[in-house]
């Protein structure tokens, strides 16, 4: 339905538990599309089913793809467990092990009988979900005081000896993650972390872009037409054969400035080769332009009027100045002007191994990696002068006040949001990270959610968290509340906000901050995905590939004379942008 332009997404999930289950197929249209077409269609899918029978040749495809993703799971500490729940819990086996097992006796009779047995059209319930600008509040009840959950301590209470202990003893999170690192002839950078966990190996890539730096005039939305033009295969290999390239190696793949594939280690070379394949030769066929530039065009109408977009979009315009790159804007308009000419052009500019980093994770040896990366990625060249893909700088933004209406929500989303006048490259933002740590990141321990919620009960959710990059940096707290709680909350956050600069914050919530931040490290490597993210993402901004180490040793370190030191340098109490969601604030 997708490839063919019948719908902007489709999908079939089942979650079957012991005693009952659901499935449910579910499919996407743009705003003001043709929801009962839509719905005809899914239904002579499900039919076909019934009545020409599931392929064999796909019900092998899709054990493999089960027995391979039980392999996988074990690339993490939750995916692993979550294995093992599913295998004892829900299916009331004895390990994974069964699973696999289980999935190799099934065959495509088997799915024929459960199809006709549970594809039943007098059991189907239809459900039609469209969005609107503003409608009818769903409830008329606020928040409705302060909360309650237990009695509340009048003075500081002492913690239990083992607490105490643990919280007094900060200890360095130790890295297990040393990778080798080399750059390739033609400018990729290669970073290849050996992991035997598990026998699979994972491929991430990443290009240096900025769709709002580099799409011509009078292209925005090129980039994303080019984005959904990769699922249709590569010059050898059309979009049916290039998955089932892909299904006959149990691979998951994507492609375009952030691309990836897994697969098992065996067929570590194959899969390296089909991601090459489609990233460096991309098919972008004629007819699925068409296809991709219409789903596109209606996919922006619709998300062009929606009280989230027109959210994000108020506060950018508070923060940036006049004419800045971010606030380009891609329209219906601008899509259906495209052309084909348009999007490859896009795309040898902008696609590019001296703006790649490549992160391969899993079981192999640095030497095969490089080997295999260079073999199918080495033949990329760049043409042309290197693009700009940085912002430019901006100046601190005075302060303002927008209001997003949204009459289909009965409480207001706010977001107090400022730009700081510094980037992801000053050593200060370790100290603003600690601050930030006692004032929103703690949430029951935060002294935001202390005050905001717990003791006045204006607020049930509320936040705090830097934004940065490589040449902007940005503070921003969200809260919700009732309409008519806006500017007292807003009171309360600039009151705390100004306590950080005015004095130290305690050694109490000193420590309890530092241990926070410490042991969060450790679980940024609880998968294998996590960490090559994280390898990729350093690399690509240009921070060294230990950032976690360096930035543990700055946590460790920092007095609560330079946290309130740096929110009295960076943070401008006054100067927020206050863009609020909802009904009109009273």
């Amino acid at each position: 339905l997708v490839p063919a332009g019948k719908a902007l997404y489709a999908d079939f999930e089942a979650d079957g538990l012991p005693q009952a289950g659901l499935g449910f197929a579910v499919g996407v249209f743009p705003k003001g599309g043709d929801s009962a077409m839509l719905t005809k269609e899914m239904r002579e899918v499900l039919a076909s089913v019934l009545k020409g029978g599931v392929s064999a040749e796909l019900v092998e495809a899709s054990k493999r793809q089960e027995i391979a993703q039980l392999e996988f799971q074990k690339n993490s500490v939750p995916g692993l467990a979550n294995a093992w729940s599913e295998a004892l819990a829900f299916q009331g086996l004895h390990s994974p092990e069964d699973m696999i097992r289980a999935f190799r006796a099934v065959t495509a009779a088997d799915v024929d009988r459960v199809a006709h047995r549970y594809l039943d059209e007098r059991r189907m319930i239809t459900a039609v979900l469209t969005p609107e600008s503003s409608g009818k509040p769903i409830s008329g009840k606020g928040f409705g005081g302060a909360e309650s959950l237990a009695s509340s301590p009048e003075k500081p209470v002492p913690l239990p000896d083992w607490a105490e202990q643990a919280l007094a003893n900060l200890n360095m999170p130790q890295s297990t993650i040393h990778p080798e690192v080399s750059t390739l002839p033609n400018g990729i950078k290669l970073i290849v972390q050996p992991e035997d966990v598990s026998d699979t190996v994972s491929v991430y890539g990443g290009i240096a872009n900025r769709a709002v730096m580099q799409e011509p005039k009078g292209q925005d939305g090129v980039s994303q037409v080019l984005d959904g033009l990769f699922e249709y295969g590569s010059t050898s290999l059309d979009r049916l054969a290039f998955q089932k390239a892909l299904d006959d190696i149990s691979a998951q793949e994507s492609a375009g400035t952030s691309f990836s594939v897994q697969a098992p280690s065996r067929d570590f070379e194959r899969a390296v080769q089909l991601l090459a394949d489609n990233e460096l030769h991309p098919a972008l066929p004629a007819d699925a332009f068409k296809v991709v530039q219409t789903q596109t065009a209606r996919f922006l109408a619709g998300n062009l009027e929606s009280p989230d977009y027109l959210f994000q979009r108020a506060y950018v315009k508070g923060l940036v100045p006049a004419g800045d790159p971010s606030l380009r804007e891609a329209t219906p308009q601008s899509v259906m002007k495209l052309t084909l000419d348009d999007v490859r052009g896009y795309y040898a500019a902008a696609f590019r191994p001296d703006l790649v980093s490549i992160v391969v994770i899993g079981k192999v040896t640095p030497e095969e990696a490089r080997r295999v990366v260079e073999k199918y990625f080495g033949t990329w060249t760049a043409k042309g002068p290197r693009p700009t893909t940085d912002l430019p700088a901006i100046p601190v933004n005075p302060p303002s006040e927008a209001v997003v209406p949204d009459q289909s929500s009965v409480q207001d989303q706010v977001a107090l949001v400022q730009s700081l006048g510094t980037d992801l490259f000053n050593p200060q933002r370790y100290a603003l990270e600690v601050g930030n740590q006692v004032l929103g990141g703690g949430f029951y321990a935060s002294r935001l959610s202390r005050d905001l919620r717990e003791k006045s009960g204006l607020v049930y959710t509320v936040s705090s968290q830097f934004q940065w990059g490589r040449t902007r940096g940005f503070y921003q707290v969200s809260y919700g509340c009732d309409p008519d709680k806006v500017s007292q909350a807003r009171s309360l956050v600039l009151n705390d906000l100004a306590a950080m600069q005015q004095s130290p914050i305690s050694e109490v919530e000193l420590s309890r901050a530092q241990a926070t931040l410490l042991r969060r490290i450790p679980l940024k490597a609880a998968s294998m995905e996590d960490v090559a993210r994280n390898l990729l993402k350093y690399s690509l901004d240009g921070e060294p590939l230990d950032e976690d180490v360096v930035a543990a040793q700055h946590y460790a370190k920092i007095t609560a004379a330079e946290v309130q030191a740096a929110f009295k340098r960076w943070l401008r109490p006054a100067d927020m942008v206050e863009v609020v969601k909802g009904p009109e604030p009273k």
